[in-house]
């Protein structure tokens, strides 16, 4: 691709990273989401946790959007109280990833949901999610890998067509699924692995695992794809924003 299309990744931000001689609240990202963006033929972005009111703006200019992985999404956002084994809140990322969502099924453009960021999608659409399930985080802080298989005829089974084990760290799930919202592959003991709306006018898919610490780069690559793709109702000039974020 000539001109790589802009993919806006959002980031954890965390009281205390350290670095060198230093210890600081900062805003970061695992390096394998924006080389996975890279190696799909992309360029990153990192979106940082801001303002919700400036998410329309933000997404304006980007040609696609990954939310990334990260912490539980507050129960509170889907009207469920906090099973003892859920984590503490990160309300300034739910704030705005959930915005960034709603700002880019406006606007159509390419969004990727990536485990907290499936579950957030599923979350911004009305669905709910289980707070805790076995069998997906079997080590701390260590991916484990277990094959899904996909649903065919759909967005994941178009960029991966067969049964595939995949790196995943996981304790909660889509429960009841968002409107609009269908499951298009599955883990051998039903947990819904990945998510999309099924439109011919946008691009949206989530998928529960985390495919930056992987070496398959199909997924992303379709949504860069996707990105990269200008239509009738997504066109460059519609998502610029003249006022700048």
């Amino acid at each position: 691709m000539a001109d790589r299309p802009l993919i806006g990744v959002s980031t954890y931000l965390e009281s205390g990273a350290r670095w060198g001689v230093w210890e600081l609240e900062a805003a970061l990202l695992p390096a394998g989401y924006p080389r996975l963006v890279q190696r799909a033929g992309g360029l990153a972005a990192m979106l940082p946790p801001d303002d919700p009111e400036r998410a329309a703006a933000t997404v304006a200019r980007l040609d696609g959007l990954v939310i990334a992985g990260g912490p539980d999404v507050e129960p509170v956002r889907y009207g469920a109280e906090p099973h003892p084994r859920t984590g503490p809140p990160a309300r300034a990322r739910d704030a705005w990833e959930l915005a960034l969502i709603e700002a880019a099924l406006a606007a159509r453009v390419p969004l990727l949901g990536i485990c907290r960021g499936m579950q957030l999608l599923n979350v911004a659409l009305g669905g709910t999610l289980v707070q805790h399930l076995d069998g997906h985080a079997e080590v701390v802080g260590v991916f484990g890998r277990h094959p899904v298989k996909p649903v065919p005829g759909t967005l994941y089974a178009a960029a991966v067509p067969e049964e595939t084990a995949v790196p995943a760290y996981h304790h909660q799930a889509v429960d009841r699924l968002g409107a609009g919202l269908v499951p298009t592959a599955y883990a051998q003991d039903g947990t819904v692995e990945a998510v999309e709306l099924p439109s011919a006018e946008s691009w949206v898919l989530g998928v529960q695992w985390h495919p930056e610490m992987g070496d398959d780069v199909r997924v992303m690559q379709a949504l860069v794809e996707a990105a990269a793709t200008d239509s009738p109702i997504k066109t460059r000039s519609t998502r610029t924003s003249p006022s700048g974020v």
